[in-house]
């Protein structure tokens, strides 16, 4: 923000100067209503195409965000076979999911630090490769110990190693368009869950637990080539003249806590906590809950697909509202309406004794579950920066992981 240049007159009513008032990064900030986008005023920032090969690099995050959200809840149609195999109670198979997610969540600042120093496209590649290795070595496991280590920790690393780093070039790539772009990328979750569900029932009457594992291994070796599509933004090259001096280069940080500074960076890193302890226990249990109030496997599984097919829909459509000239500095309030709307949603689905309102449930829970999706990162993106973004979500997630880790098992252990 420039004002326009003043001339300060002497009493003889000469110019004496002209001079122009220009904000201090500091001062700069305090312009932005929280919730509103940041510019990325950097001396390293780099203007966002909004489109061109964007457009490819949303592609590929559609993807990674579709294995990293939809894969611990696709994996849980293995659940009753591998309780079979190995004399287990279903609270323990939970914890597959649940290690996946908090291995998606925990290895955020470890993320971060890589993205910092490595860059994002071999990163992702060497997490797709992780990915798929974690399922491959799983099929081959006679211990749900040993699927916990493999199928868990080592697939939910890789699975982080690509979420991240897509996210961050999500946000480099789109500024004015970011709102629409993280609606789509974030339609990738239950466009996978409605895919993959479906799929591992198919792979499981057909090969068994040990060959679905092993084909679902196979496919996550696309998210290397979605790391391909990770182009990096170059700088305009400079000329010699126009070169920082080599001691004038600031070393980047590997990680910056400085974001905990912010009151809306703390404030929002509490909410997002509190929120997911109870987020994705809905879709890792709806379906055994309708199976034990009586209803046949193959409507208790259509109740998952209900709720994919409405938050399919709610996702890209709460990005387009939220990239509105009127609402995009406000962003962050209807991000809280969701967080209240989806909490509101869990307790009246607690409530459901019969199909009917389990249906009910799912719709409104697909709703408020698609918009925190669209609206999570985009109000992070829009409270920090894309300067410090990088840093920002691996501490938000890291933050987040407890409660990931705990919130399913819990769930299986006492009634919903």
């Amino acid at each position: 923000m420039t004002l326009p240049p003043s001339r300060v007159r002497t009493k003889l009513g000469a110019p004496r100067a002209e001079l122009t008032f220009v904000p201090s990064k500091r001062e700069h900030t305090s312009f932005v209503i929280m919730g509103a986008v940041v510019a990325d005023d950097g001396p390293s920032g780099v203007k966002a195409p909004d489109g061109g090969w964007g457009w490819a690099v949303l592609f590929g995050c559609f993807i990674i965000t579709g294995f990293s959200y939809a894969f611990p809840k696709a994996v849980s149609v293995f659940f009753k076979e591998l309780i079979r195999e190995f004399g287990i109670g279903y609270s323990d198979t939970a914890w597959i999911s649940s290690i996946l997610l908090a291995m998606l969540y925990g290895t955020g600042p470890l993320c971060s630090i890589c993205v910092n120093r490595f860059g994002c496209r071999p990163v992702m590649l060497v997490g797709g490769l992780f990915a798929s290795m974690g399922m491959v070595i799983a099929s081959f496991c006679t211990s749900i110990v040993q699927i916990y280590l493999t199928a868990g920790v080592i697939t939910g690393l890789g699975l982080a190693l690509n979420f991240q780093p897509s996210l961050i070039m999500l946000n480099r790539y789109f500024d004015k368009r970011r709102p629409l772009a993280n609606g789509l990328s974030a339609a990738g979750s239950p466009v996978f869950l409605c895919a993959l569900s479906p799929l591992g029932q198919i792979l499981q009457h057909e090969y068994g637990w040990r060959g679905g594992f092993l084909i679902l291994g196979g496919m996550l070796l696309n998210c290397c080539v979605c790391g391909a599509l990770m182009r990096p933004l170059e700088p305009p090259k400079k000329s010699e003249a126009t070169k920082e001096p080599a001691e004038k280069k600031v070393k980047k940080k590997l990680l910056d806590f400085s974001v905990f500074k912010d009151g809306g960076f703390v404030i929002y890193a509490l909410a997002a906590s509190i929120m997911v302890l109870g987020l994705f226990v809905p879709p890792v249990f709806v379906v055994s809950y309708a199976k034990d109030l009586g209803y046949q496997d193959t409507k208790a599984a259509f109740l998952l697909t209900i709720l994919g097919f409405i938050d399919i829909f709610a996702r890209p459509i709460c990005g387009m509202v939220a990239g509105l000239k009127w609402v995009r500095p406000r962003c962050v309030y209807l991000f809280s309406f969701a967080m209240i709307f989806n909490g509101f949603t869990d307790l009246m689905g607690s409530m459901s004794v019969d199909y009917g309102g389990l249906v009910v449930f799912c719709i409104f829970f697909g709703i408020s579950y698609g918009m925190v999706g669209a609206l999570q990162f985009e109000v992070l993106m829009a409270i920090v920066g894309t300067q410090k973004f990088s840093s920002a979500i691996g501490l938000v997630l890291l933050a987040e992981a407890m409660a990931v880790l705990i919130g399913p098992p819990s769930a299986g252990k006492y009634a919903i």
